[in-house]
């Protein structure tokens, strides 16, 4: 249900509403058509075949249940933004809140390690053949110093690089459909599983990838306050850019087996350059370059969100003083910068591609869970205007599919969760005993970061 008539809290905002409904859908579209997709294709086959379509159509639809979770929300309070904000309005507990919060900083600080490794694959295996690991690091590096220099992205950034990744993702619908049709591929496969693998594990194993594709929708929710007429447009804007990127990645799932066996692809770290490979015609280095592209956007835009959101964490008592220092003259977080780039090092030293996208998609599962139930505990709460409802079935159902998805996840990637919030645990207890954080100021402040690029 919604409505065209501002409502007291759309009319006082302080903050511009230049964004229109095109631009709130390409911003969705570029948070969710991320950089993951150039990697994670191989992977999914990996775990599904070539049958991962599958698994494709389940996370896009387990997205677009807890998506009406924040339709809802978003709608209903247009001044908030945020996954902390919606907990600390439903929960009224502060840790409750920090812990969505800095869940949503962990998964940002993981996905930038996870890119930087498809980084440093296949894609830049084209023009140097360096050790992924190393060269990951580096790459870390260069976007700390692009990052300490103050690095704006505006929505028109983000729709020039929205249109590169989309049209890089294109071409290969393209090339898979001409191998196609010259004969030299085969649809056969789209209906292989791997040797000894069921197909219900398959579906479970492969949504569990998946779903890291998807991911990214929630960051719209902290630019609400700036949408116009936001209850009428945010909907629209969410579903539609979901629907858009899901067509996308089926049509990627359709073609790329078929192009290149399902073992081909899952033993590269550029899936998608063996199907520019298969089909020739296209130099392989110019469709790396786009891959590079998307994937270094993709990891500078995460990153410099982790970064203010470690900032603002420490200028609201949440987090150690001693991150809210900024540079003098550039006016940029660099203690943030350096802790953030520090840690997103570490990972990709200790665990792959695969377990680092895992791993995000379990923090931003607890994060989804307490959105969901949030969206059932507001309900007694009343507004003055009329917003989007979602049928109460949806948020029970993204509820159950979190769990499902919960219980996918190998020890290792609970470990390194674990071990992530048990660091940001012992630093808010920390930082409680120095200054007491004020009341709310988790909600304030976390919904002005992001978590992932997908």
């Amino acid at each position: 249900m919604t409505t065209t008539a501002p409502s007291p809290a759309e009319e006082s905002t302080r903050l511009r509403r230049s964004v229109t409904g095109p631009l709130l859908f390409l911003f969705i579209l570029g948070d969710v058509l991320g950089a993951g997709v150039y990697a994670l294709v191989g992977v999914m086959s990996d775990a599904a075949g070539g049958m991962f379509w599958l698994p494709l159509l389940v996370a896009l639809a387990m997205a677009l249940l807890t998506a009406a979770s924040y339709a809802e929300l978003v709608t209903k309070y247009p001044r908030a933004g945020g996954s902390a904000v919606f907990a600390e309005r439903a929960f009224r507990r502060p840790l409750i809140s920090f812990l969505v919060g800095f869940s949503m900083l962990a998964a940002g600080v993981t996905s930038a390690a996870g890119l930087s490794l498809a980084f440093a694959g296949a894609y830049l295996g084209e023009f140097l053949d360096v050790p992924a690991v190393p060269a990951a690091i580096v790459f870390l590096l260069l976007v700390a110093l692009l990052n300490a220099r103050g690095i704006k992205e505006s929505l028109r950034a983000n729709l020039v690089m929205t249109a590169i990744e989309v049209s890089g993702l294109l071409l290969v619908v393209v090339l898979g459909a001409v191998v196609l049709g010259r004969g030299d591929g085969d649809l056969s496969r789209l209906t292989q599983l791997p040797d000894g693998v069921g197909l219900g594990s398959a579906v479970l194993a492969g949504s569990l990838i998946a779903y890291y594709s998807f991911v990214g929708f929630e960051t719209s929710a902290n630019i609400a306050e700036e949408v116009r007429d936001v209850r009428r447009v945010y909907p629209r804007a969410l579903f539609g850019a979901l629907l858009v990127a899901g067509v996308v990645y089926l049509l990627i799932a359709v073609v790329a087996p078929t192009a290149v066996s399902p073992a081909q692809l899952s033993g590269s770290t550029g899936p998608l350059l063996e199907v520019v490979r298969a089909a020739g015609g296209v130099p392989l280095r110019l469709f790396a370059v786009v891959a590079l592209i998307a994937v270094a956007n993709g990891a500078l835009l995460t990153m410099i969100m982790s970064s203010r959101l470690a900032f603002g964490m420490a200028e609201q008592g949440l987090l150690p003083s001693v991150l809210g220092r900024v540079l003098p003259g550039r006016r940029t977080p660099w203690v943030a910068i350096v802790a953030t780039t520090a840690v997103a090092m570490v990972l990709t030293t200790t665990a792959t591609l695969e377990d680092l996208a895992s791993t995000v998609v379990l923090l931003l599962l607890f994060v989804f869970l307490s959105t969901n139930l949030a969206v059932l505990v507001l309900r007694k709460d009343r507004v003055a205007h009329s917003h989007y409802r979602a049928w109460t079935a949806l948020p029970v159902l993204a509820i159950v599919s979190c769990l499902v998805l919960l219980t996918q996840q190998e020890a290792f990637h609970w470990l390194l969760a674990g071990a992530l919030l048990a660091v940001g645990v012992v630093l808010y207890l920390v930082t409680r005993r120095v200054s007491a954080p004020t009341e709310g100021s988790v909600a304030s402040e976390v919904s002005s970061g992001t978590a992932h690029t997908g």
